[in-house]
């Protein structure tokens, strides 16, 4: 579940890891990313029930903000699973020296999950100004859902720091009648070359409610 916002990647996950650039061979505007983290979150919710995941992904952007690419983690949230694969595609651009903007779609698939109702897909928007960014996801297909069944907005704030370490700041509302029940996240995270460690809680009941803290680390590489 990469994606609620481009620029989280996950947010949330993650959702929420920093990244660092890698010169290689260049194919423009191709790029590829590999993390590793404790404690896979996405939206305040654990996808490996507290175990660590490995993930990575392929990217392509183009110059006319146009992008595209493709994710995968472990996941083992539902029974039989093993693992997550996302495919997304979306349109991101400056409208202002201060204003960006990205809206995009993202399907996420669990071709292991035994039920076969796992899979999803979302369409998604955000608005940066400046280190704030406001996005909203809503769901556009779910196994027994219709389009607009629910709804994921979130704010994040990035602060940062003098020693080129960043602060984020995140709070999320999950609505809606598919899947979940209803519930606010907020997280915290520091990072700084790669690494971030931060925490993340729910106000959900018993222990997905609980405060959750993870240690991150990704790059990402120019192919």
């Amino acid at each position: 579940m990469k994606k609620s916002i481009l620029n989280i990647a996950l947010t949330t996950i993650l959702a929420t890891s920093a990244m660092v650039s890698t010169s290689a061979s260049a194919v423009e505007g191709l790029s590829a990313n590999v993390a590793a983290t404790s404690n896979y979150l996405w939206r305040g919710l654990e996808q490996t029930n507290g175990d660590s995941a490995i993930s990575g992904g392929i990217d392509y952007a183009a110059d006319s903000g146009f992008y595209v690419g493709t994710w995968a983690s472990n996941a083992s949230w539902a029974d039989g699973m093993t693992y997550e694969l996302d495919f997304y595609a979306g349109f991101g651009g400056a409208i202002s020296e201060d204003v960006s903007y990205d809206v995009g779609f993202i399907y996420y698939a669990y071709p292991d999950e035994t039920t076969g109702d796992a899979d999803f897909s979302e369409v998604y928007g955000s608005i940066s100004f400046q280190a704030l960014t406001l996005g909203v996801s809503v769901l556009t297909s779910g196994e027994g859902a219709d389009a607009g069944d629910t709804i994921y907005a979130s704010a994040d704030y990035a602060i940062a720091l003098q020693n080129d370490a960043e602060v984020n700041l995140h709070i999320g509302s999950y609505s809606g009648d598919w899947l979940a029940e209803d519930s606010i996240d907020y997280g915290v995270s520091i990072s700084k070359s790669g690494f971030t460690f931060g925490a993340s809680a729910t106000d959900l009941d018993g222990a997905a409610g609980d405060v959750k803290v993870y240690v991150a680390y990704a790059i990402d590489i120019d192919l």
